[in-house]
């Protein structure tokens, strides 16, 4: 079947097909699920074990084996790296890169883990399993309120998360900073001993109160009743007003004997803070397949209104905004479109005229939104890896159109009706164009074939790519011949005309020839020189993101005090207000040739300028948020999370321009390594692709533990 003749017959079918196409396109790209990274499977679970007062050593002994002896029975067991700290067993289970389908697998290590409780030591915490270790929370909202304590700001939180939940987009949200409220009982040794008492007995006697059992009921003829025993503590005045009984018979109140006073737990597990003003952060995942741009909408009306509602004093901040990004990132896509269909339309009116410059500049868009059926039907989203596979499509598809139109118009001078240029056009390339896309996609095919979380990561870059470069080939057997029918117009000539250009390509084309032998060794050698000139380039297959927002992490020796932590941070959050808020104007550069030119051909037309931001009013650190004893909620895929520790401390930072990052990393370096030698410091941008600890890992394993440390010295 000739696709292209069929085309051109049926030309009003082809018509409504191609409008058919475009229409669908466009409603799949506003339909596409938004999102700054593509989603890909994290084959991670980790196993959370408390047992609060035992050395590493026993944790390792009595919790961290048992756990691994039972986790190693799982077959798609890729390995596990586990850590013993004083009171924490923390593993983590690495599942093997080829496994897609882990729901059944994460249910398995439940069930080992069950299975090992029992034979946990008295005292430890039940083990948690955590299968959603890397869910990434897109939106962070800062709740801080000037005069209030945790305990009111808690009860804000709950309220505004019940509210957050009801969101379409949402699918869940995690609070961080919260203070867990207790009652302490203060006592005088010298009065218990005057009373007959001792801590011990005021313990035995309090732990008998306020336990809710049963109470039976009541059966009348009309109804039953439910009895609930009375006693139970309702208020901090119900446990002072409560009896305690002597020992010499007599009873007296508890605040006759001790001060009872509501408070925190001391010390805290961990706080946050918000542009050094106590808080908390709440954190929103996206649900599956949500757009991230609907989910920010949602989230700023909402807050709008919970502004207005909530009093004077409670103020709610967007300390990490991920919609904001993809935004931007989708405005550069698009600006990357009109500046490639304004150039194709220019290079083709300066060569081959208007109409065929129209024709071809018709092939870039229309490919676009056919691409975006088919992602639609892949359920391939928008991120910024599939934007940049759009991006690089751009260059490669045109291609397609602009040698089918070519050689039509060839054709059509040597005398043959349009309708046959078309096709024999079509026929002789239809072969050729197909190798060439596929040669062309077959480029980003190993990183598709990679089985690690980069390839998965990456994925979308191959199929993108292909998606694309095959719709513009068969839109160039398809619409562009019958555009061209409707729409070229060549004169037929009878002899052919040579321009000054072709005179001289010709003459440097056969001078070339009659020195091939002395060419081909030339060109050679140019490639081998080419090739030793990479040796000059960083190789870096992710480079750094250039999102305005840097990270900084602070731990201090374990067995640091919470208390430690909390010093230190307040000492870094008073720093970045005082010196890097605002670090001074910008350094003024000399603009290049090549920016003027840009400036030039952008104020020519104005709609190939990307949608900039207004310049900041400052140049430093436009907000931040501190997380003190953890490392806060994934805010980014990039972003490494680990259970609370008292000695660990992270500071998310936002730029006001990113001009200013290396300024303020090299700042906070020098700070840290002047006033806290005990403190192990990291600043960093945000990496782009999948998380990694670190460039180069090595794992030594064995049985004997000395030896072990000997090598890795």
């Amino acid at each position: 079947m000739n696709i292209t003749a069929a085309a051109l017959r049926s030309d009003r079918v082809t018509w409504v097909i191609a409008i058919a196409v475009i229409l669908a396109g466009i409603a799949a790209y506003k339909a596409l699920p938004r999102a700054e990274d593509p989603g890909f499977d994290w084959r991670i679970a980790q196993v959370v074990t408390q047992f609060p007062g035992a050395s590493p050593e026993r944790v390792e002994q009595l919790i961290t084996d048992k756990l691994e002896a039972a986790i190693q029975e799982i077959p798609q067991l890729d390995y596990i790296s586990s850590r013993s700290r004083s009171g924490v067993s923390v593993i983590n289970v690495f599942i093997k890169e080829n496994e897609t389908v882990l729901r059944p697998i994460y249910d398995n290590l439940r069930r080992k883990v069950e299975r090992v409780q029992p034979q946990l030591p008295e005292g430890a915490y039940p083990s948690q399993v955590n299968d959603e270790f890397a869910d990434v929370y897109g939106v962070v909202i800062a709740l801080t309120g000037e005069g209030y304590d945790y305990a009111e700001l808690k009860d804000v939180a709950d309220e505004v998360r019940d509210e957050l939940l009801l969101l379409e987009s949402v699918a869940k949200v995690e609070l961080y900073g919260e203070q867990p409220e207790q009652l302490h009982i203060d006592y005088n040794n010298s009065r218990l001993a005057e009373l007959g008492l001792t801590p011990g007995q005021l313990v035995e006697v309090l732990s008998s109160r306020n336990i809710i059992v049963p109470g039976g009921s009541l059966t009348t003829d009309d109804e039953h009743i439910v009895v609930e025993p009375s006693g139970s503590f309702e208020s901090v005045d119900d446990l002072a007003r409560s009896l305690i009984r002597l020992p010499g018979g007599a009873v007296a109140a508890l605040e006759d004997i001790a001060t009872v006073t509501r408070g925190y737990v001391d010390p805290p597990a961990a706080k946050a803070s918000a542009n050094g003003k106590p808080g908390l952060a709440l954190a929103l995942a996206l649900r599956e397949g949500g757009n991230i741009m609907q989910l920010g909408d949602e989230v700023e009306t909402l807050l709008a209104r919970l502004q207005r509602d909530y009093p004077i004093g409670v103020d709610f901040e967007l300390l990490a905004f991920q919609p904001q990004d993809v935004a931007s990132i989708t405005d550069r896509f698009r600006a990357n479109l009109f500046q490639a269909v304004a150039v194709v339309s220019l290079v083709m009116l300066l060569f081959l005229g208007l109409r065929t410059g129209f024709v071809v500049a018709t092939l870039i868009p229309t490919s676009l939104v056919s691409a975006m059926v088919v992602m639609q039907f892949l359920n391939i989203g928008i991120d910024q890896v599939s934007l940049a596979a759009l991006i690089l499509a751009l260059g490669m598809l045109v291609d397609n159109a602009i040698v089918v139109i070519e050689n039509t118009m060839v054709n059509m001078r040597e005398g043959k009706s349009r309708f046959q240029a078309a096709v024999e056009s079509a026929n002789e390339l239809r072969i050729p164009l197909l190798t060439a896309s596929l040669t062309t996609a077959a480029a980003f095919f190993p990183i598709y074939l990679a089985e690690s979380k980069t390839g998965e990561y990456m994925a979308p870059l191959f199929l993108v790519v292909t998606i694309t470069l095959l719709c513009s080939w068969v839109i160039s057997l398809t619409l562009l011949p019958l555009l061209a029918v409707k729409l070229l117009k060549v004169k037929q000539v009878a002899k052919e005309s040579v321009t000054l250009g072709q005179r001289v390509y010709r003459r440097m084309l056969y001078a070339a020839l009659k020195v091939r032998l002395l060419l081909l060794p030339a060109v050679v050698a140019l490639f081998l020189f080419a090739m030793q000139g990479f040796a000059y380039i960083p190789s870096i297959f992710f480079p750094d993101s250039d999102k305005p927002v840097l990270r900084a992490e602070l731990e201090l020796p374990p067995g640091a005090p919470m208390a430690r932590s909390e010093e230190v941070v307040e000492q870094f959050e008073a720093f970045i207000a005082a010196e890097l808020s605002d670090i001074g104007p910008l350094p003024q550069r000399e603009p290049s040739v090549f920016d003027k030119l840009g400036a030039a051909v952008i104020k020519a037309v104005p709609m190939l300028a990307a949608k900039e931001e207004e310049a900041p009013a400052t140049r430093g650190v436009a907000s931040w948020m501190a997380y003190t004893g953890s490392s806060g909620p994934r805010f980014v895929l990039q972003h490494r999370t680990a259970p609370p520790r008292r000695y660990y401390s992270f500071i998310q930072l936002n730029m006001s321009g990113d001009d200013a990052s290396d300024e303020v990393m090299e700042k906070l370096r020098t700070f840290a390594a002047e006033g806290f030698p005990d403190l192990r410091f990291s600043v960093s941008r945000i990496e782009f692709g999948p998380p990694v600890d670190h460039p180069v890992e090595i794992r030594l394993s064995g049985k004997d533990q000395n030896q072990l440390l000997t090598m890795a010295d």
